[in-house]
Parts: C-alpha cells; structure tokens; sequence
C-alpha cells in the first residue's frame, strides 16, 4: 500500500514537471511566432494559450503540434495520480 503510494507520488512529480516544462515551450512557442502572450498571466490564461497553440500549429502544418498532447496528457497524469492517492 505504502509503495503504491510513492510511485504514484513520484509519477505525480515527474508529471508536474512535465506540464511546466511543456507549458513554457508552448508560451515560448507562441512569443515567437508573434502572438500576444503574458508570462505574469499563463496560470490563468494556459488553456487558452493551449488552444491557440494547437490551431496555429494546425493551420501551419495540417497537425496538431506535439506539445500540446505532452501538456494534455501530463495534466491529466496528474489528475489521475491525486484521485488515485485520495481513494488509497
């Protein structure tokens, strides 16, 4: 029980720091391509920073870019790793 708990502690960990990393390359991402985006707002304003990364990088290329799956996906990683931890 208890190594269920760590592991999915550390997973948690691991995921965090995948979603700040990716949420910086998408804001990095966008501030180079010229849109307007604010550093000091990106807790509030990721989703929508998301959004407009996911069809910027559909309109170019006809897919979504990759960050944005790593960003989805770490962000739920996360979730699942609290709930889980909750019920155990």
């Amino acid at each position: 029980m208890v190594a269920v708990q760590i592991l999915l502690i550390l997973l948690g960990i691991i995921a965090v720091a995948v979603y700040v990393v990716s949420t910086v390359m998408i804001y990095r991402c966008l501030e180079g391509r010229g849109e307007k985006v604010s550093f000091l707002w990106i807790r509030f304003f990721m989703i929508s920073y998301a959004n407009r990364y996911k069809n910027l990088t559909k309109k170019e290329t006809g897919k979504v870019g990759n960050l944005y799956y790593i960003w989805l996906i770490s962000i739920n990683i996360v979730l699942v790793c609290v709930i889980l931890l909750l019920l155990f």
